[in-house]
């Protein structure tokens, strides 16, 4: 089991394993803390999810927001998660 949390950033883009109720899986980043805010890219829809819920439901990085947290590196983000690109999926 991974103790060091996901580092996730304003802008990014992830897909999750189950889809919204309106058919999308690609939510954009929003707001950071121990709950993240996301949008669904599909309907707009804002939720609120706490970080070990998104660590949990997370498949994959789509695209990577601009400003990484202080401590974390690009690299091991990039290890541990794919970042898929939009057009294969």
């Amino acid at each position: 089991m991974n103790s060091e949390p996901v580092p996730f950033a304003l802008g990014d883009v992830v897909r999750l394993k189950k889809p919204h109720p309106c058919g999308g899986y690609d939510w954009t980043v929003v707001r950071l803390g121990a709950d993240i805010g996301l949008t669904c890219t599909t309907c707009g829809r804002r939720v609120l999810l706490p970080r070990r819920d998104l660590e949990r439901r997370l498949k994959a990085f789509l695209v990577r927001g601009d400003a990484q947290p202080e401590g974390a590196s690009c690299e091991a983000s990039a290890a541990t998660w794919p970042v898929v690109d939009a057009a294969e999926s």
